[in-house]
């Protein structure tokens, strides 16, 4: 049974601010959710959003509801932790909270059980995943030093060995169109993908699908803020680039009433954001009947990244054929202070993510250091 719910904001201040198209950051949060079986097992989870928002949400709303239950229990706890949202919040911080601890759990199932996460979720594919970086955020700094300072970043990302780059665009349409085109011209053979934050209205959207297209980026993430769903189907029929939705997006509801405008390429769910790994999955399925692809994204720590990649482990491609190009894991470029918490972390080489065996998620968290950047 589940003996305990905790909770820890932890905030870790940064050398050097970062900024993307609707805000920027000097520190990197992150809020972790510790379950405690009544034979000592812990299971580890992570939440998006801010964290002592969240925490009170874990332990004050969530926590009671848990405390007493069977941890093999993942779809009737899902399901408890839900119909208790309902009134207040279908999204928002609540299902960022139960999202945590949704992972939390699947962690802690694993232990018990002896299993990874990836076989439990229905058995792996995959025992190592590519992986792509998340980078070119916006730094400050003069004008003139910004393009060739990102031209630095991605080639040190390159030579680190990521197979792709997700550039950070929605400053301006001349703006990011420049960076387009120096990438490309720099890089001619590297994929590009690009992420605009919600930036862009469809007019504005249309023309950067264009320019992004013209240079040979692969897709563009979130260009247009989240309502109307709508607004999606108009920027489709104007554009060939393929579209991907949904990194602010939780429950499989949201992401049916995106498929509804038959018009995104793939889906991008956050483990820690969407409804967890249990929600994840269902999404996934959802989307599946559709012809949609789903991919995690992975902002936070290393418990996200590998609940990111246990979920991309299981996955399987349709249709299926001989020469299928593996889906691709995220991974950033941001200083990580954070990652010291850590005993056991994914092992990444060569642009290759093996997919933790041990039980549960595969990484540990060392609590003594959690201490050193409680909020």
């Amino acid at each position: 049974m589940i003996q305990s719910v905790q909770a820890f904001p932890l905030r870790a201040p940064l050398a050097e601010s970062y900024g993307w198209a609707r805000g920027k950051a000097s520190v990197r949060e992150a809020l972790l959710v510790q379950l405690i079986a009544d034979d000592g097992t812990e299971g580890w989870g992570e939440c998006a959003g801010p964290p002592a928002v969240l925490a009170a949400a874990v332990t004050a709303f969530f926590g009671p509801l848990l405390i007493g239950q069977d941890p093999l229990g993942t779809e009737p706890l899902w399901d408890r932790l839900w119909q208790a949202a309902l009134p207040h919040g279908r999204r928002g911080v609540l299902i960022g909270a139960l999202s945590g601890l949704d992972i939390a759990l699947w962690d802690l199932k694993g232990k018990l059980l002896g299993q990874s996460v990836s076989t439990l979720l229905g058995g792996r594919t995959r025992e190592r995943m590519p992986c792509y970086t998340t980078g070119l955020y916006f730094r400050e700094g003069p004008e003139s030093e910004r393009i060739p300072r990102m031209l630095i970043e991605a080639r040190k990302a390159v030579e680190g060995g990521a197979r792709a780059l997700l550039v950070q665009i929605g400053r301006s349409l001349a703006a990011d169109i420049a960076l387009a085109r120096a990438l490309r011209k720099e890089f001619p053979d590297i994929p590009f993908a690009a992420e605009a934050h919600g930036s862009y209205d469809v007019p504005e959207a249309a023309i950067i699908c264009r320019a992004l297209a013209e240079h040979g980026f692969t897709a563009l993430s979130d260009p247009l803020a989240a309502e109307p769903v709508t607004a999606w189907a108009r920027l489709a029929v104007q554009t060939g680039l393929p579209l991907s939705v949904g990194r602010y997006e939780q429950t499989r509801w949201a992401f049916e009433a995106l498929l509804a405008t038959q018009s995104i390429g793939t889906f991008q769910v956050n483990p820690a954001w969407c409804g967890g790994l249990s929600e994840a999955q269902k999404i996934r399925t959802v989307a599946s009947a559709h012809g949609v692809n789903v991919v995690p994204r992975s902002p936070g720590t290393q418990l996200n990244l590998a609940a990111s990649l246990h979920f991309l482990a299981s996955d399987i491609r349709h249709p299926g054929r001989i020469e299928l190009r593996p889906p691709l894991l995220e991974t950033d470029s941001l200083e990580d202070p954070l990652r010291e918490i850590f005993a056991e972390c994914i092992e990444i080489e060569d642009g290759l993510a093996t997919v933790p065996s041990a039980p549960g998620l595969g990484v540990t968290v060392n609590k003594t250091l959690l201490g050193n950047y409680a909020l």
